[in-house]
């Protein structure tokens, strides 16, 4: 089996959950003999990539030499990504344990979909509008005509290859049309697989979905997408129109719709008009690594609460921010560290100041490698306040690091964790109320521990690479039979 798969982000290069994701699920399924080519929306520095076989619009894919670099035995024609495995890898090295992956690099000149502190003043303007398109209001499903000059499910122009010239370098993170670097990311995609045999396209959410329609249509190969979010997620009912309209169509293209919980899949079934027996639950992994580290300038008395993400409207933070403040009402000794960062990071440092709690919460920043294994080695609770969370994967991996967990209700995670303390987001009361329990009360934290660190290893990657290898082989299947 061979996969061609297409997915906005990998690590070094992730902001959350995506680029996580597809880290375990593609490691995973090389694991399990299925050879994975990923190509990615960015340029990565040859210099730093002698190990491996990249393809960019200076480097087509029929350059590819196999013969030129090193072959671990039983590898085939693919290469063994051994990379560097730490933070301190140059940008661009691969990760270590892949023998069957190859990673194909697109010049998209923007680092990530989402929008950082400073980019968007608050959660009622969506998103995208930073990025050039015009959003609309809307509630429920859609199924207009496509906007001008979005991507659509149609075969790309036959001139499609002069859309190759790299993109033009924006002014700042958002200074161009995210849309249409969209459709760049597609036209690449389309010419650097030309010729190469694969049996799936897995397309991974909305920025990939144009590509992987056209991909479909010119190769015949089937087309299975995968939902680790919706425009509903992100932008509530405020949702931007050009998006919806590609998530919509990405979904009806497709033969196969995988989601990363029954929420989404919910989603998907009633405001996309999905058929139900065409969306399949998908839940996410961990790989977990339980180090400590050891973290210096905190008081051995202060107890830790940890808010560990992006910081957007979608996860919360200012439900976390005011049930900071009720738990300071009756405990003094407690830090509130935020580690993270994203377009609220400003309006929760602001919060926090007016609400008299400032010296009281720690803002991290965003982090990598070891200084995630210390802010988790220093944690007594985290806590995940989402408003509208497809999946979780922090959760996961707090409880990997034997951090107790407290998580909203709307969340996918919470479908398949028993040991959690659960709340709805808008409860600061309770958000509260919890906290307070945990850290007061010793023995529920304990057991909390005890019994989700045997919960979590039952949330594999291999489990949910097994389900998508069931899926590739149901759709290859019914492509065949249809031939027939």
């Amino acid at each position: 089996m061979h996969v061609l798969m297409l997915g906005w982000e990998f690590p070094p290069f992730i902001t959350g959950g995506l680029g996580t994701a597809c880290h375990g699920l593609t490691r995973a399924l090389d694991q399990r003999g299925v050879r994975v080519t990923f190509v990615l929306p960015r340029s990565v520095d040859q210099e730093h990539a002698a190990h491996v076989a990249l393809v960019s619009p200076e480097a087509p894919l029929s350059t590819y030499d196999p013969e030129a670099v090193p072959l671990e035995p039983g590898a085939g024609d693919y290469i063994d990504l051994e990379g560097a495995d730490d933070d301190d890898s140059p940008p661009g090295t691969p990760r270590r344990g892949f023998r069957r992956t190859r990673f194909l690099g697109v010049d998209a000149g923007f680092a990530h979909p989402y929008p950082q502190e400073g980019e968007a003043a608050g959660h009622d303007v969506s998103w995208v509008d930073k990025v050039g398109g015009a959003a609309s209001s809307t509630t429920g499903a859609r199924s207009g005509t496509p906007a001008a000059g979005a991507p659509t499910e149609d075969a790309p122009p036959a001139d499609a290859e002069h859309d190759q010239a790299p993109a033009p370098q924006p002014v700042a993170e958002y200074g161009m049309d995210l849309i249409d670097q969209v459709r760049r990311y597609a036209s690449f995609c389309l010419e650097a697989v030309k010729g190469l045999e694969f049996d799936v396209v897995h397309a991974h959410d909305w920025m990939t979905y144009p590509a992987g329609l056209w991909i479909a249509r010119a190769t015949g190969r089937p087309l299975v997408v995968h939902v680790h979010s919706t425009e509903f997620d992100r932008s509530g009912e405020q949702v931007n129109q050009r998006v919806y309209d590609i998530e919509r169509r990405g979904m009806h293209g497709a033969m196969r719709v995988i989601t990363v919980s029954q929420l989404t899949k919910n989603v998907v079934v009633n405001r996309y008009g999905v058929p139900d027996s065409r969306a399949v639950v998908v839940y996410n992994g961990v790989e977990l690594d339980t180090e400590r580290v050891h973290l210096s300038g905190i008081r051995s008395r202060d107890r830790i609460v940890l808010y560990f993400g992006r910081i957007t409207y979608q996860k919360g933070p200012e439900y976390f921010v005011r049930a900071a403040k009720r738990v300071l009402e009756r405990m003094d000794d407690v830090k509130f560290v935020v580690a993270g960062s994203g377009d609220q990071a400003r309006r929760m440092i602001e919060m926090a100041a007016e609400m008299g709690i400032g010296h009281q919460m720690l803002f991290t920043g965003f982090l990598r490698g070891d200084d995630i294994k210390r802010v988790f080695s220093i944690a007594d609770l985290y806590v995940m306040p989402s408003i509208s969370e497809p999946f979780g994967i922090a959760p996961l991996e707090a409880m990997g690091h034997d951090v107790p967990v407290l998580i909203s209700r709307s969340s996918g995670v919470s479908e398949v964790l028993t040991h959690a303390l659960k709340v709805d987001f808008w409860d600061v009361d309770d958000m509260a109320n919890k906290i307070v329990a945990v850290l007061k009360y010793p023995p529920l934290g304990q057991t909390l521990r005890q019994h989700g660190a045997m919960e979590v290893r039952r949330l594999t990657w291999e489990g949910a690479a097994r389900r998508c290898w069931e899926v590739y082989e149901e759709v290859a299947g019914e492509v065949i039979g249809a031939t027939r």
